[in-house]
């Protein structure tokens, strides 16, 4: 158990970005784009493109991808979003881990409380991890948090997922606050700490930041 650990600790970091609570966002029944410059020199892409849609829901196609700060990649996946007029997602994302493995995840978002200036929502995922890493068994990330926004400019979100495998949980408290808004186009930069503990290793609590450009077409 502690070879499998050792082999797996190192990587955990990487992958705790998927567990994390999405800002709050209704259905859009526009291809959006996006890139996130993050604090530690990496970056993020992601792309969502409407397949189908009714008066009420959108479905479409989503692709994402990681880099680090030497502008490799770290993650890449695709999968499918159901979005609801009123605040609702699904999200199942099949992503590669070069050196690790895949996992496929599955994510849930109910919005609890809507009106013109505020924004509740409440989170949660379940994250199968299949490393390719010898004698190292799938295993198991349960994730879930709350989500505010004021009126689509000021926002926060708590979150926690926990891997009973390693023994691990990851904690996150972020801000997020919109820096420019037009029709097509967004700019916001997100700010905050994550930590994570196990009993093998702790990170404490590390500051986080990202400034994320979106671009619907």
């Amino acid at each position: 158990m502690n070879d499998q650990c050792s082999s797996t600790k190192n990587l955990l970091p990487e992958l705790e970005e998927s567990y994390q609570p999405q800002h709050l966002t209704r259905a859009r029944r526009q291809a959006q784009g996006s890139i996130t410059l993050n604090s530690d020199g990496g970056m993020g892409l992601g792309a969502k493109i409407p397949l189908a849609h009714n008066d009420r829901n959108v479905l479409s196609a989503v692709g994402s991808m990681d880099l680090n700060n030497n502008m490799n990649p770290t993650s890449k996946g695709f999968g499918l979003a159901l979005d609801n007029v009123n605040g609702h997602g699904l999200t199942v994302m099949k992503e590669s881990v070069p050196g690790f493995g895949d996992r496929l995840s599955g994510a849930g978002k109910l919005n609890v409380f809507h009106n013109d200036n505020h924004n509740v929502a409440v989170t949660g995922s379940l994250t199968r991890n299949m490393p390719s890493i010898p004698n190292v068994p799938n295993f198991n990330t349960i994730g879930g948090g709350v989500d505010y926004m004021y009126k689509n400019k000021v926002g926060a979100s708590l979150g926690m997922a926990s891997t009973p495998f390693l023994d691990r949980k990851d904690y996150s408290a972020m801000g997020n606050l919109n820096l420019f808004r037009s029709p097509t186009t967004s700019v916001d930069f997100s700010g905050g700490f994550k930590k994570f503990e196990s009993p093998f290793m702790s990170s404490g609590w590390k500051p986080n930041f990202g400034l994320t450009f979106g671009r619907s077409f």
